[in-house]
């Protein structure tokens, strides 16, 4: 079973799943934003997590430094904030199609308090608490410190904090100012511009899904597949010489594995064409600035097709196209990593004299 999990696990099997089932939460919503499946999913991680740490390599792997404890809190965090915002959202979408109100618009819900002394004491509980826990905390965890810093030697793997582990994740599939700079700015601009750009004034002030779905899922989709997955996998399942290993698998800074990264312009003129790569840059990279510019071409008519005649009107063509924008940049991100775990494709395009690749 060890074998199995440390084969699925693989970036290309477990990227896929969680897209997959990211699909069927939308799909099945209703059915999981109940407390039925809220306690079973609880019940289920916890058994399931314990299982994992009765291994000693799961254990070391995840274990390896103080600061990965807080981490497995904040996934279960993630899983439950999610969750819960999908439960509440689906009582009043369940509520209003009944000829209710939402929850929030309940006369009692909607009772005024004073700042002080209601809210100021809730604060300094919740202070003193905190204060606590991160004493207790303390004690109990030593912090990870290392020896001073040594230009003659490196730790391996190299690794940033753990918030910025999803962008060293997307240096592995893109050049810097695209996965450090663009592609960031990009995500981080697109989910703060979801609620400007789409102006549904549904969903204001109370939890909703239906009222709101597109926004909700291109969010969630944004936010757990393209950025909390990512920071899992560089956080727990990357190790010596940035390799990919499996909670299982023992980590070996020996284990070297052979990247025969090819470009699009190395397939198309040495592997189809049979001929050596022309002088001339443009005519070099023809075929992947073909492609590049075919997916928006082609790509946004598409989406048109099937989005465009319910949010073009309501939004406008100005909010409308940016957001279709934000979308198709975004979803290079995956593309690209699928084109890499499936035929080793290092660069779409790659004109390193003026350090454009893509």
């Amino acid at each position: 079973m060890k074998n199995i999990i440390d084969m699925i696990m693989a970036p290309e099997y477990s990227f896929t799943a969680v897209v997959v089932l990211f699909i069927l939460m939308i799909k099945y919503v209703d059915k999981i934003a109940t407390k039925k499946f809220g306690y079973s999913l609880l019940l289920g991680m916890t058994v399931f997590i314990g299982w994992l740490f009765t291994d000693n390599v799961f254990r070391l792997n995840f274990f390896a430094t103080n600061d990965n404890v807080p981490i497995i809190f904040l996934v279960f965090l993630v899983v439950w904030s999610c969750w819960f915002s999908l439960y509440k959202g689906i009582q009043n979408d369940n509520r209003i199609a009944a000829g209710g109100v939402p929850l929030e618009a309940e006369p009692e819900n909607r009772e005024k308090v004073w700042s002080w002394p209601n809210l100021v004491y809730t604060e300094l509980f919740a202070i003193i608490a905190c204060t606590i826990f991160l004493i207790v905390w303390a004690i109990v965890f030593k912090s990870p410190l290392e020896e001073p810093a040594n230009p003659t030697w490196a730790p391996n793997p190299a690794k940033a904090p753990w918030y910025f582990l999803g962008l060293q994740e997307m240096l592995v599939y893109f050049d810097p100012w695209l996965a450090g700079v663009l592609l960031p700015g990009l995500i981080i601009v697109g989910l703060v511009a979801i609620p400007y750009m789409d102006v549904n004034p549904k969903g204001n002030g109370y939890y909703t899904f239906r009222e709101r779905k597109f926004a909700i899922t291109t969010f969630l989709f944004g936010w757990l597949v393209l950025w909390v997955f990512l920071i899992i996998i560089g956080t727990f399942l990357r190790g010596p010489n940035w390799v990919y290993y499996g909670p299982f698998e023992v980590w070996d800074a020996h284990k070297v594995l052979a990247a025969n990264n090819v470009n699009i312009s190395e397939y198309f003129w040495i592997k189809l064409l049979n001929q050596g790569l022309p002088k001339n840059i443009l005519v070099r990279e023809i075929a992947g600035i073909i492609m590049t510019v075919g997916y928006f071409v082609v790509g946004i008519p598409l989406f048109n097709k099937f989005f465009g005649n319910k949010y073009l009107k309501r939004m406008g063509m100005i909010r409308y196209y940016l957001m279709v924008m934000l979308i198709f940049m975004t979803l290079t991100l995956p593309i690209k990593m699928y084109l890499r775990w499936s035929i080793n494709l290092k660069y779409i395009i790659f004109m390193p004299e003026f350090e454009f690749n893509i």
